[in-house]
C-alpha cells in the first residue's frame, strides 16, 4: 500500500467497496442485464424477460435499489448533441504534499461543467478525468485554467477519445 492508497477519498463508491458483494440469483442477473441495456424498460417487459410476475419484478427491483446494487437510473446523453463533441481523458497527478486533500480535490473536479466523470486511480497518477468540450481551444483552456494553473497539480496528460465502444453484456457475471 502506498501513501497515496491510504489517502483515498471517502465517497459512496469507496464505502461500497468495503461491504460484501450482494448475493444475486439468476433472476436478479436477468433484471440487472435488462435494466443496464434499457433503463426505461417497462416493468411488464422486464418481468417477461425474467420469467416472473410483474408484482414480483417490481419488488425485486426495489430490493436491488435498497441493497445498493442499483445505484440509480440515468439518461445517457451524447455530449456531441449538446455541442461538446470533443472528448478526452486527462490523467492528473498532484504534488505529494497536496494528496491530503484528494477527496476535496476530486469533488472540485466533478463540479466543473466540462467534466463527465472523475476516477480516483492507482498508479503514477491520482485522477483520470473524462471531459467533453466544444473544440480543441476549449479543451486547452480547460487544462490551462482548471488544472495546470493549480499549484497542487504536478502534471497532466491529455488523451483524445475518438470513439467509445460499449460492452455487449453490461452486467458482469453472466
Amino acid at each position: 500500500m502506498t501513501s497515496k492508497d491510504s489517502a483515498a477519498p471517502r465517497s459512496q463508491a469507496a464505502s461500497s467497496r468495503t461491504r460484501a458483494p450482494a448475493p444475486l440469483d439468476d433472476v436478479d442477473r436477468v433484471l440487472l442485464d435488462q435494466l443496464a441495456r434499457d433503463g426505461r424498460i417497462t416493468n411488464n417487459a422486464l418481468a417477461a424477460a425474467a420469467g416472473i410476475a410483474p408484482s414480483t419484478c417490481l419488488g425485486r427491483v426495489r430490493a436491488l435499489v435498497e441493497r445498493g446494487v442499483i445505484r440509480g437510473f440515468h439518461a445517457d446523453i451524447d455530449p456531441a448533441a449538446l455541442g461538446r463533441g470533443l472528448q478526452a481523458m486527462i490523467a492528473l497527478r498532484l504534488h505529494g504534499n497536496s494528496r491530503r486533500q484528494l477527496a476535496e480535490y476530486g469533488q472540485r473536479l466533478a463540479a466543473l461543467p466540462e467534466v463527465l466523470n472523475v476516477y480516483f486511480i492507482a498508479g503514477a497518477d491520482d485522477y483520470l478525468i473524462h471531459v467533453a468540450t466544444e473544440n480543441t481551444d476549449e479543451l486547452r483552456a480547460f487544462v490551462l485554467e482548471h488544472l495546470s494553473a493549480d499549484p497542487a497539480v504536478s502534471s497532466t496528460e491529455t488523451i483524445l477519445i475518438f470513439e467509445h465502444l460499449r460492452p455487449q453484456t453490461p452486467v458482469p457475471g453472466r
